[in-house]
């Protein structure tokens, strides 16, 4: 395939609605998957190790991934005038370096950690990847911009 010469075209109302959708429907699937996976693999295979400690983070896999998807399920939500016609899509989810390219990166590394942790317990820890983004992002964006500017 050649590459495309030129500006990108603009996507219309109707795609973005209809993008966000499914971008939407794939990151439920995702995190319903992984969680229903890791609660019916602890609670058959591992009730013994399945502490506190386990059913705390587990309410917490839950919490994260309700308040992704429905904080990108607010942002995607669509308008649309009495007479039902289309008068905004939405913020489109798909857009590189959004908002919303960060949660959904947070309900990957969510749900790779949660089915990870079935095989060792130590696969936790690399929930500690997304503060560290967080600081990152906010020392690269925010923070050393405003310590180190010229006076």
């Amino acid at each position: 395939m050649a590459p495309q010469k030129g500006k990108q075209g603009t996507k219309g109302q109707k795609q973005i609605v209809e993008e966000n959708t499914g971008t939407l429907r794939f990151y439920t699937i995702m995190a319903v998957t992984a969680e229903l996976l890791y609660i019916v693999v602890m609670i058959s295979v591992f009730w013994e190790a399945y502490t506190i400690l386990y059913v705390f983070l587990t309410l917490l896999t839950v919490a994260l991934y309700g308040g992704s998807l429905q904080f990108m399920s607010y942002m995607a939500r669509a308008a649309y005038s009495e007479t039902g016609q289309l008068l905004d899509g939405g913020i489109d989810l798909n857009m590189e370096s959004g908002i919303a390219e960060h949660l959904k990166d947070l309900i990957i590394l969510t749900a790779a950690t949660q089915v990870l942790s079935l095989v060792s317990n130590y696969f936790w820890i690399l929930w500690l990847f997304a503060p560290g983004r967080a600081f990152y992002l906010c020392w690269v964006h925010i923070l050393a911009p405003w310590i180190f500017s010229p006076a």
